[in-house]
């Protein structure tokens, strides 16, 4: 975008030729609680073609200079837009629940809404708040983190360009380096999967063509 000609293949050898490598521990933040029902996969098959047909959500754990936190994003699965994002030093469903409302009270229901089996997204509150907006649920198949592909994609991009190039030291300023992080992806950074257009722009794009199509109608 700032007219310099790079490209991955470059960025990759660079990194090599300065031994730039992430080296972290992964918390297992997915695991199920006894009790908790789970719900099929829906998405095997699924044509995804715009923007509120499906959303996503996962949690990630944050590195910090002394211990970690977590991060949850709800993401839109069509156009990879991030909606809501919550930062918590426990793994209770609520900061889960809390980015749920705000993602529906900003920009509607999903129909439906594809979330590992962790305990979190197993929860009443999770699943009540869902039901009550008469989204579908459904739920990758146990250790399957390819069927939520996209907010892993997230995650990656998240820590390469953010998290692992600090050492915070509270949650403020996780908080809000985090923020600034969100509304580069959304706004600026090159999607590959929309040929160079950050997503906020497809989504918006979309819901616009989408009304005017109802208007013409």
């Amino acid at each position: 975008n700032e007219g310099h000609g790079v490209n991955q293949k470059r960025i990759r050898r660079l990194m090599r030729l300065m031994r730039l490598m992430p080296i972290y521990q992964k918390p297992n933040t997915s695991k199920p609680r006894k009790g908790h029902k789970t719900w099929p996969y829906l998405l095997g098959g699924l044509r995804v073609d715009r923007p509120g047909q499906v959303w996503c959500a996962d949690i990630t754990y944050l590195p910090m200079r002394r211990g970690f936190l977590y991060l949850v994003a709800i993401m839109d699965w069509f156009t990879r837009k991030v909606l809501a994002w919550r930062i918590s030093n426990t793994l209770e469903a609520d900061f889960c629940v809390e980015a749920l409302k705000e993602a529906i009270h900003r920009f509607g229901a999903p129909g439906i809404m594809n979330t590992d089996q962790g305990s979190q997204f197993t929860s009443f509150a999770w699943t009540d708040r869902l039901k009550r907006v008469g989204t579908r649920i459904s739920m990758d198949g146990k250790g399957r983190c390819i069927d939520n592909v996209f907010i892993e994609r997230l995650w990656r991009s998240l820590k390469y360009e953010c998290v692992y190039l600090h050492a915070w030291e509270t949650g403020s300023q996780a908080k809000a380096a985090i923020g600034r992080w969100i509304t580069f992806y959304n706004h600026q950074r090159p999607h590959t999967a929309h040929g160079g257009r950050p997503p906020a722009v497809v989504y918006f794009n979309n819901i616009e063509i989408d009304q005017q199509a109802q208007a013409v109608a």
